[in-house]
């Protein structure tokens, strides 16, 4: 049984499920998924999003503002906390740096990155970190607000070996995706291989970045896996220890069960 720890559940097509929500979260139980972190990503969509899973014991979700979330509308960070304190919510997040796309503006991605920071610490729920092109800031900047204080995760990991280090010595988790499977993710494998077991997440980040041999298709839960496979392969264990050590990090982060 496996915990798919990032998934955006309510950006699915349910066309491939019948048009219902609760025909994908049967089929995702029936494949052996026992739990999903549904992960928020902007905060005018949360309440529906949260509407939508309220009713299910096995997904759990995040609050919080993706970087590449619109700069024009300013995060208020008190209504943050308060969506925050809800006991379904078990992370802040999914927040972060993201200078893939966005040259200029860096500091106002910075500021919202540190106000969940501040309020993970505050509430002591963990925080979702997205970073892309942007380590050394990203890493600066958990150093800077002390998370440690209340740990996390780097979802999707891209980054080097060098900044997963860094970040499990902030005592942060590392979580893989499909991009494990791609052909050219030698490199990313190489650090799949490397991280210890007591650090370990896997995730879909469905809809997107569906595996080999689903590439280019809709992901969902079910699909991770395909994560789990090949991180047993290139670490020379079983997809049953992957399940296993992914799933017991998932509940000793973010605290259920």
């Amino acid at each position: 049984m496996f915990v798919d720890s990032h998934c955006h559940l309510d950006c699915i097509d349910l066309a491939d499920f019948n048009g219902s929500f609760d025909t994908l979260i049967q089929k995702t139980i029936s494949a052996g998924i026992e739990h999903m972190l549904c992960v928020c990503i902007d905060l005018e969509k949360y309440p529906s999003m949260l509407a939508q899973v309220a009713d299910y014991p096995q997904i759990s979700v995040s609050v919080g503002v993706h970087p590449m979330a619109d700069q024009q509308i300013p995060l208020d960070a008190n209504h943050l906390r308060t969506l925050a304190t809800n006991a379904k919510v078990v992370a802040l997040g999914e927040t972060g740096l993201d200078y893939y796309y966005h040259k200029g503006d860096n500091w106002i991605q910075q500021n919202r990155f540190r106000s969940h920071i501040q309020i993970a610490n505050d509430l002591n729920k963990p925080v979702i970190v997205h970073t892309r092109d942007a380590g050394q800031d990203t890493l600066d900047i958990l150093r800077d607000e002390n998370a440690e204080k209340c740990s996390g995760v780097i979802h999707c990991f891209t980054e080097s070996m060098d900044f997963a280090d860094r970040a499990m010595e902030l005592g942060f988790m590392i979580s893989f995706s499909g991009i494990t499977t791609f052909r050219n993710a030698e490199a990313l494998r190489e650090v799949a291989r490397h991280v210890p077991d007591d650090k370990l997440l896997i995730e879909t980040d469905s809809p997107y970045l569906a595996p080999v041999p689903h590439r280019g298709k809709q992901n969902w839960p079910a699909l991770v896996s395909h994560v789990a496979e090949t991180i047993a392969e290139v670490r020379n264990t079983s997809v049953e220890h992957i399940a296993q050590v992914s799933k017991d990090n998932y509940y000793r982060l973010f605290g259920h069960h």
